[in-house]
């Protein structure tokens, strides 16, 4: 029995060499995988996300209650986390605070109660004057030919870009049509197309890398969300179908050079104007018969768009080219295209600067390009893209 406390002691001995090996261990782990993190320039989100060396995207339009929200958990400023995995473009409020009353509308109670806007038209759904709106503002821009086009109207582009793919893929195929777009695509294009796990399309991936033969869907963003670049499609097949989102193609963006003359073409209020609550977006579908088919979609996936929505949008729109009319008419004036390219010019300013003082990290340079809107040749500089990807070394 004496000899119990003395292997006690020992066994205590063990256990307590063991822990600190072990701890030990993980510490030279832990260190091993910071000095990894540091020298790679990679980044991970609360989320999960990893931002791989190179490969960094950020948008100059978020909005600044994450920084305020960072700077408010972390005030001492180190170790602070921005989210940047969401933009919100309040940055336009400002101007559609100093426009007052002019895009303030009254809907009466007895408004709007019909399911119908106009039974004749395609989109039985589209409130003539929304109708109008677009058309106007599209020509005030010169950044969409809509002559020959069918309107379909949309909650978001989100909703017509699922409306397309079911338009555009065969009702019989042996198998889904494939679904590509070149990398670096927005994100969100493979969760989209595969979450109601269609048996009419399927996401593909790159369309770079895409050999299959037959029928495909190709997407194309331009400027493209996230680099910022200018896209064409790069498939190029016979059996090829295309769908142009063009949401950030307004001037605050990028230079306008000709208007979009496209199949299907996407457009939506939250990038234009910065309006993303009022969830409207638009289709110029050249094709009948898609333009039918799409209709149908959002018939079947909700009976409609929201009209009090509408009514709202060919209110802001109007405005907006309304404040373009003025500019040229009257110096002086602001239209809201200039407002707003400032702010981004300014913003990627800030941007630049602060990339460069880092020293770790460089931003792509874009080709001078006259702008047919600001009758200009506009600089290689901030305001063309609302996303830049932020490259190491």
């Amino acid at each position: 029995m004496a000899k119990l406390p003395n292997m006690l002691s020992l066994w205590n001995l063990l256990v307590l060499s063991l822990a600190l090996n072990v701890s030990l261990i993980l510490r030279m782990v832990s260190e091993s995988q910071e000095r990894y993190i540091g020298s790679s320039c990679f980044k991970k989100q609360g989320d999960g996300h990893v931002f791989h060396e190179g490969s960094l995207t950020i948008s100059s339009s978020l909005s600044s209650n994450f920084a305020n929200s960072s700077r408010a958990n972390h005030p001492q400023g180190n170790g602070r986390v921005i989210n940047l995995d969401h933009g919100d473009p309040t940055v336009y409020e400002t101007f559609w605070r100093q426009m007052g009353d002019k895009t303030t509308i009254t809907i009466p109670g007895w408004q709007s109660m019909s399911y119908f806007s106009d039974a004749s038209n395609i989109c039985w759904f589209l409130e003539p004057e929304l109708a109008k709106e677009l058309v106007r503002l599209h020509n005030v821009v010169g950044n969409a030919v809509t002559d020959g086009r069918h309107i379909v109207v949309g909650t978001g582009s989100s909703q017509l870009f699922l409306a397309a793919l079911y338009a555009l893929s065969p009702p019989d195929a042996a198998e889904p049509i494939s679904v590509v777009s070149a990398a670096p695509y927005y994100s969100s294009y493979p969760s989209m197309t595969d979450y109601q796990k269609s048996g009419l399309y399927k996401w593909a991936g790159d369309a770079d890398s895409f050999e299959k033969e037959g029928p495909y869907i190709e997407l194309v963003t331009s400027p493209n969300n996230p680099d910022g670049y200018v896209r064409r499609s790069v498939v190029n097949r016979s059996q090829g179908l295309l769908v142009h989102d063009l949401a950030y193609y307004w001037p605050q963006y990028t230079p306008i050079s000709s208007p979009a003359d496209h199949e299907l073409t996407l457009f939506t209020v939250s990038k234009s104007t910065g309006h993303a609550g009022m969830r409207i977006g638009w289709a110029l579908v050249k094709d009948q018969e898609v333009a039918k088919k799409m209709t149908k979609f959002i018939e079947l996936n909700t009976i409609g768009v929201s009209k009090d929505s509408q009514l709202r949008a060919a209110k802001v729109l109007r405005a907006v080219s309304d404040s373009c009319v003025q500019e040229r008419r009257f110096q002086g004036e602001e239209s809201f295209f200039k407002f707003s390219y400032n702010i981004m010019s300014q913003r990627w300013k800030q941007l630049r600067a602060t990339v460069e003082r880092s020293g770790m990290f460089s931003l792509p340079r874009f080709s001078p390009a006259f702008c047919t809107f600001f009758t200009q040749i506009l600089e290689p500089q901030p305001g063309d893209p609302v996303f830049l990807q932020l490259s190491c070394g």
